[in-house]
């Protein structure tokens, strides 16, 4: 990141401006997150057409999880009626989060080698042995020039390239980003491929100022903060009490209180963290099925966001003990002192 610190903005509320998702399960960010997830069988081809998405030339060779956010980026740019030359270059930054994109592609890569030799690889797609590459055709297309993060922390990383580019528009090193996630189906051989994620949600945060000036629609506020439980202290009789602590401090940082009635979202899976968490939030939270990646979290996010009338809490950990919050908050609400509760009061013991 080489760009030049800049004030102008720095202190500004970012807020979701545009939305934009490429699933499955439909584009419709609402619709897409209320949905099943989809058999991991179904091939990328059955819905997803990258010519259509994003044009005849130039696209066919990217790997199919660089297509879903290109085209998802596409959508929310789209949304937010992007400006850029409101924003110089320089102060525009992109992050993805992504558990799998890269996973199939590798394990082909690898038999490959054993079979043939590196001689054998294709120059087209070679170059993506690094997780780095799946997100840089989006910063060259668009001249995002402040920075170009890949965040990849299990099952948080969606979540994660949000509160990283947030921290670093708020160190001055942009005042616009587009941030997201994106995965590709594991190869059928993972043990994980059941539960594997296609797609990809961008989402535009830009400075409330900038949103209304031009007459744009703010979706709201979106906080995040990750956090780790361990997961011995998890599978421990008080694991829940210490997700709970977890959960309750980063509420009590960002000036929500513990108690209320207001919806919470958990996407879970049945690891001993997973539970704990689980328990920690209680029976009034919305439990997702978690999947194999990093992309449900941050749908669900995105399905909030699109009909947000109060505070709505996301949470995800993964069996390693990644956590994950997501505070969002209409954008009327000030995203600086008291908020109204976003999680209900831990049940009693």
């Amino acid at each position: 990141m080489t760009t030049p610190p800049s004030t102008a903005y720095r202190d500004a509320p970012l807020v979701v401006s545009g939305i934009g998702v490429v699933t499955p399960r439909g584009d419709r960010p609402v619709e897409a997150a209320r949905s099943a997830r989809p058999a991991a069988a179904a091939q990328a081809g059955d819905w997803f057409d990258h010519r259509a998405r994003l044009g005849p030339r130039g696209y066919k060779y990217l790997p199919a999880a660089s297509q879903y956010f290109l085209a998802a980026a596409k959508e929310a740019l789209a949304d937010a009626r992007d400006e850029p030359e409101h924003w110089p270059a320089e102060l525009r930054g992109a992050a993805v989060g992504t558990n799998s994109s890269a996973a199939a592609l590798h394990e082909a890569m690898d038999r490959t080698v054993l079979a043939e030799g590196a001689a054998a690889l294709s120059p087209v797609t070679a170059p993506y042995f690094s997780i780095n590459l799946f997100g840089s055709r989006l910063a060259t297309e668009h001249g995002l020039k402040a920075f170009n993060l890949t965040v990849t922390s299990p099952r948080v990383a969606g979540l994660e390239s949000l509160e990283t580019g947030a921290r670093a528009v708020a160190a001055g090193r942009a005042a616009w980003l587009l941030a997201g996630a994106t995965e590709e189906a594991l190869d059928p051989a993972h043990a994980g491929h059941a539960d594997s994620e296609r797609g990809a949600v961008a989402l535009v945060l830009e400075p409330l100022e900038s949103v209304r000036a031009r007459g744009g629609r703010a979706y709201g506020h979106c906080r995040v903060r990750s956090l780790f439980l361990p997961p011995r202290t998890a599978a421990a009789g008080r694991g829940a009490q210490r997700a709970r602590q977890l959960i309750d401090a980063a509420l009590t940082a960002w000036g929500a209180g513990p108690a209320g009635a207001a919806r919470v979202i958990a996407v879970l899976d049945g690891s001993p963290v997973g539970r704990a968490v689980a328990q920690a939030l209680g029976p009034g939270a919305e439990t997702v099925p978690a999947g194999a990646g990093a992309l449900e979290p941050l749908l669900q996010a995105a399905g909030a966001l699109a009909a947000l009338p109060g505070p709505v809490l996301v949470v995800t950990a993964a069996a390693q003990g990644n956590l994950a919050l997501a505070l969002l908050t209409p954008a009327q609400d000030a995203p600086a002192g008291p908020a109204q509760a976003a999680v209900p009061a831990a049940p009693a013991a």
